[in-house]
């Protein structure tokens, strides 16, 4: 699957419960389609108190933490113009660049 949004990216959440977010990528997972947006979709977990040896375990407890959304429900932000798609320019000496489709400049 080509995906157009990677690490780092500003975001917006274009479906969900979280409609309108904007918000910086922190994982894309290409082969499920899938990205995970940085305080977006947040699950809450109940995680066990782990003990171990000479490491110093992990404080159990209840934790919040961010799930992953589908690709399709994020767009990338333009500095421009916005919520926008993403196309791609070669350059001349043969090494391509995303552009906005709308004015063309680099993202």
């Amino acid at each position: 699957m080509s995906v157009k949004i990677r690490k780092g990216d500003e975001v917006e959440i274009i479906s969900g419960k979280d409609l309108g977010a904007r918000a910086r990528v922190l994982e894309v997972n290409p082969k499920k389609g899938r990205v995970l947006v940085e305080g977006i979709n947040q699950v809450t977990r109940h995680e066990p108190l782990r003990m171990s040896k000479g490491r110093g375990g992990t404080e159990g407890g209840i934790i919040h933490k961010e799930a992953s959304i589908d690709i399709s429900n994020v767009a990338l932000i333009c500095p421009t113009h916005g919520p926008t798609r993403a196309g791609y320019q070669i350059e001349g000496d043969g090494s391509k660049t995303r552009v906005c489709t709308k004015c063309g400049t680099e993202l």
